[in-house]
């Protein structure tokens, strides 16, 4: 896909970016090369590849899962400036 400088302008104005007008046929240039890149990667059949979460295989390690502090919430509700029923309570912001 090819871009020109007015279609790098429209880009600049929809994210409200200042782009030099002496730099807009770089961008244009760069950004085509990326997205014919883009286009080439989607070409590519990926019909029997197997998706995968990472590359490696890593294995993360885990910690298990128990309890480790007491429940503290009646001693952080009793200095706040608003509580009711176990839950604090903050001024309303959206009307």
């Amino acid at each position: 896909m090819s871009l020109n400088e007015e279609d790098i302008q429209k880009i600049a104005w929809l994210a409200r970016l200042e782009i030099d007008q002496a730099d807009c046929s770089r961008y244009a240039h760069e950004v085509s090369q990326v997205l014919d890149l883009v286009d080439e990667l989607n070409r590519i059949n990926t019909d029997n590849v197997e998706a995968m979460a990472h590359p490696t295989d890593a294995v993360q390690r885990l910690r298990e899962d128990a309890v480790c502090e007491e429940n503290q919430r009646e001693k952080f509700q009793a200095i706040a400036p608003q509580a009711e029923d176990g839950l604090y309570l903050v001024p309303r912001v959206i009307e």
